[in-house]
């Protein structure tokens, strides 16, 4: 299993950004998803998860409302929709996979990660 995060970048406070997270070598419905970021000199920390389905989704309480987890089952991407950003949602985005149904914000329980891909938001 592969997966390939992209779609970080630079943007100023209240700006949006969508992440994509391209899923490859297995097969993506039968695997829970997550999204975690790690700030510089910080721990990775959860962002979001999905379940296989989509019907189950969860998220950190400081992006709630903010950011819109959602995978495309047909086309193996997941995504995370980013909203009204702050400074403090800089960091390394990771996308994550488990072959389990639901997801959880336990890093150690992901079975795969991608590369990272970074977001800086400027004040």
């Amino acid at each position: 299993v592969q997966l390939q995060a992209s779609g970080g970048g630079s943007v100023q406070a209240g700006g949006s950004l969508r992440l994509s997270c391209a899923f490859s070598g297995g097969a993506f419905s039968s695997y829970a998803l997550g999204w975690f970021r790690q700030a510089p000199g910080k721990k990775r920390e959860f962002v979001a998860t999905i379940s296989w389905g989509g019907g189950s989704t969860t998220y950190r309480d400081s992006v709630k409302g903010r950011f819109a987890i959602s995978r495309d089952n047909a086309k193996n991407t997941l995504y995370l929709q980013m909203n009204n950003l702050g400074p403090e949602d800089t960091a390394v985005y990771y996308c994550a996979a488990r072959t389990k149904y639901f997801g959880t914000g336990v890093a150690a329980a992901y079975d795969y990660w991608g590369q990272g891909t970074l977001v800086t938001v400027s004040s």
